[in-house]
């Protein structure tokens, strides 16, 4: 014997609730890392200045630590070298780090052009 038409639809009422349960917070760690990433690259354009053509990457990370949402930029001039920004109430770049391609490519700290002075 099948279920009735009544029970089949809960049944798939309840399963279509639970795959949107499960994929809400997927979906709100995607879009935030997408909203955080169009807002530093913004404030790079906007208020700093720079061009589309300078910005090699502006990508949004998520994570573990407070805050959880972060962005990293690259700039085209300084390959190599990623820059940290947080994006919640406004836009503050916070660190940077030189890869070992960053080494490679002789960047020091002394050296970088795009630390923000206002850190």
């Amino acid at each position: 014997m099948g279920l009735s038409p009544v029970r089949r639809r809960v049944v798939y009422v309840l399963r279509v609730l639970i795959v949107l349960l499960l994929l809400t917070p997927v979906v709100y760690v995607q879009v935030n890392k997408i909203l955080y990433a169009k807002r530093v690259s913004a404030y790079l354009k906007e208020t700093k200045g720079y061009t589309k053509q300078e910005i090699a990457s502006v990508k949004g990370i998520w994570s573990i630590k407070a805050p959880p949402f972060l962005v990293e930029v690259e700039f085209r001039d300084e390959p190599g070298v990623e820059y940290i920004y947080f994006a919640h109430a406004g836009v503050l770049q916070f660190s940077y780090s030189i890869t070992p391609e960053g080494r490679e490519n002789g960047f020091r700290e002394a050296r970088l052009k795009h630390v923000d002075p206002v850190q």
